[in-house]
């Protein structure tokens, strides 16, 4: 029933987006949107965490994601140099495909950790904000493969399989009209909920700062590894698994390693604080109860001062009566008596 309704997903008849006289290029348009995504987010993250602004977010962008381009695209070059090695001119035709995330999450993270510290922006604590931000880019991004009918996995009859052009099939070594594992669409799925997943843990487990950012490299490697093991475009290998899994291995066991080990060395660290709705009421009433007291004691104070006062006024006023009648026993006639001779 699902095969009759959903044959398999078409590809795109070009990687090129006209509008009027403006043609784009739709693989890095992709990745363009992706950019924004994960900026957007990360400014939000940073103005919720009280650490940046979202002006912070496109500054660590302006430095990070040229970097991170610049890494993927070394990375891919490296590892298909035989691709480049007759025309090296190629190597900067980006938007033609070919960027190796691993050389963009390594050299882009490591210039947004001196964005960062430009901007005086506390490092543990941005990372855990940027963690999330970077598998929302590579979901949107990664649908540019599919613009370039680009990087599909082995043959499938599956209802979502991916249709490609002849010429694709033919040059991938299969018929016309074979139809193949959409890779780039697992792959982008996977890091829509590794995102979710992201945001998630770092609501309900309140983890060490920075320590969700391995978790992202943890939950990225496990997610290439099985998308990689289906993709059937020339790739180096070694011991039956293709160079990209074997890095996808060093991701998995580097961070895992390392979230184990910081795990056993703080397991017993008071856990972070960090104020919530019911602590941010209970800061209020205290204020609203030191504010009534200050009222009380001004009150008692006035009275004190009401009660000086009158008491002053009432010891002059028994003075004054004092003295009246001491004026009038001055002045009173007095009898002076005698003897008759």
């Amino acid at each position: 029933m699902v095969a009759a309704i959903w044959g398999s997903i078409p590809s795109p008849s070009s990687g090129v987006l006209t509008i009027g006289p403006l043609e784009l290029r739709a693989y890095g348009l992709m990745i363009a949107l992706g950019v924004v995504a994960g900026v957007w987010l990360l400014g939000r993250r940073l103005e919720s965490a009280g650490i940046g602004t979202r002006d912070d977010a496109a500054s660590i962008a302006l430095w990070a994601v040229p970097a991170g381009i610049v890494g993927a695209r070394l990375y891919h070059v490296a590892t298909d140099w035989e691709r480049f090695s007759d025309d090296p001119a190629d190597i900067v035709k980006i938007w033609q495909g070919g960027l190796g995330i691993p050389g963009g999450m390594a050299l882009g993270i490591i210039v947004g950790v001196w964005a960062a510290h430009r901007r005086h922006l506390p490092l543990g604590p941005t990372l855990t904000a940027v963690a999330p931000c970077l598998p929302l880019a590579q979901a949107i991004g990664r649908w540019g493969n599919w613009f370039n009918q680009e990087l599909f996995g082995r043959p499938t009859s599956l209802p979502w399989a991916l249709e490609v052009s002849d010429e694709k099939a033919i040059a991938a070594g299969y018929p016309p009209g074979t139809t193949f594992h959409p890779t780039f669409l697992y792959e982008s799925l996977w890091n829509f909920a590794l995102c979710g997943l992201l945001l998630w843990i770092d609501k309900r487990f309140k983890l060490r700062p920075g320590r969700l950012l391995a978790v992202y490299v943890l939950g990225y490697g496990i997610g290439r590894f099985w998308v990689e093991a289906l993709r059937i475009d020339p790739a180096k290998e070694g011991a039956g698994l293709r160079l990209n899994q074997w890095m996808a291995l060093v991701l998995i066991a580097g961070s895992a390693g390392f979230l184990i080990v910081d795990h056993l060395r703080h397991r017993n660290d008071p856990p972070p604080a960090e104020p919530d709705g019911d602590e941010d009421e209970a800061v209020a009433e205290d204020e609203a109860v030191g504010e009534h007291e200050e009222l009380v004691v001004e009150d008692l104070d006035v009275e004190e001062l009401d009660g000086d006062a009158i008491d002053d006024a009432e010891a002059s006023d028994v003075d004054d009566v004092e003295e009246l009648a001491a004026e009038e026993d001055a002045n009173r006639p007095r009898e002076i008596g005698g003897s008759g001779n």
